[in-house]
C-alpha cells in the first residue's frame, strides 16, 4: 500500500505544502488526494480522513498521521538525511521548525499564503512587522555558510519555511540581502515549482475575494 497524503488547496494550504515537500525530497512514493477547503462539505470530508479534523493527513499501512510536523518526522524515520547529521545542527533545525510550527501568528494573519496573488505590498501591522523581523533574524542566526539551505543540505527546516518565502514574495516584503537570497533559493526549488504550477491550475473559489 502506497501512503496517501490528503491535502488542501495548493494555492492556500501552507500546512499541506510542507509535508508534501518533505515526502518529495525523501523520495517516498505516495498518492495524493485533494480535499477542497472553504466550502460546505469541507468539514465532513476532512473529518472522514483525519482524526484531528485537519489536512494534511497521511494514511500509511499502519497509521493515520494528521499533523504537518508529525508527517515530516514519520518521513525522517523512513529515510535518513531529512534532518542535519550533526547533532548540534539537528537540534537547531528542530528548534527552528518548532518556531515556525507554532509561532509568527501576526505574519500568518496579515499575509495568508496565496500562490496566485500578483506580488504587491500591503499595509502591515506593527505585530506583523515584528514577526517579519524575527523570521529574518532567525535565518541569519542559524544559516550555515556552506550551501544555500538553512543547515547546509536541504532539511525539513527548509520545507517549513518555504511557505514563508511564498508569503514574502506575494506581499512584496522588503528583506535583508541574505534573507532574500534564501527566499529565492526556496522558491526556485524544483519541487516547489511543481506545487506552484499545480496551484495555478486550480479553479476553486478564492475565500479572500470579497466579490464572491
Amino acid at each position: 500500500m502506497r501512503p496517501v497524503l490528503y491535502i488542501g488547496n495548493r494555492r492556500f494550504s501552507t500546512w499541506s505544502l510542507r509535508p508534501w515537500l518533505v515526502l518529495k525530497k525523501a523520495g517516498i512514493a505516495f498518492d495524493e488526494t485533494l480535499i477542497p477547503l472553504y466550502n460546505s462539505e469541507t468539514r465532513k470530508a476532512v473529518s472522514a480522513i483525519s482524526p484531528g479534523g485537519t489536512v494534511p493527513a497521511l494514511h500509511t499501512r499502519n497509521a493515520v498521521v494528521w499533523d504537518s510536523l508529525a508527517i515530516a518526522e514519520w518521513a525522517a524515520e523512513q529515510v535518513p538525511g531529512l534532518w542535519p547529521a550533526h547533532q548540534g545542527l539537528r537540534a537547531r533545525a528542530r528548534a527552528a521548525v518548532a518556531m515556525m510550527h507554532s509561532g509568527f501568528p501576526a505574519l500568518r494573519e496579515a499575509c495568508p499564503m496565496d500562490l496566485c496573488r500578483a506580488p504587491s505590498a500591503i499595509a502591515l501591522t506593527d505585530r506583523a512587522r515584528i514577526d517579519i523581523a524575527a523570521v529574518q533574524a532567525l535565518w541569519h542566526e542559524v544559516k550555515c555558510v556552506d550551501g544555500p539551505w538553512l543547515f547546509g543540505d536541504w532539511s525539513i527546516a527548509d520545507a517549513f519555511y518555504t511557505p514563508v518565502a511564498a508569503r514574502f514574495h506575494a506581499y512584496a516584503i522588503p528583506l535583508h540581502a541574505g534573507a532574500q537570497d534564501y527566499c529565492d533559493t526556496l522558491l526556485a526549488d524544483e519541487h516547489y515549482r511543481d506545487w506552484h504550477a499545480a496551484a495555478q491550475a486550480e479553479t476553486f473559489p478564492n475565500p479572500y475575494d470579497k466579490t464572491i
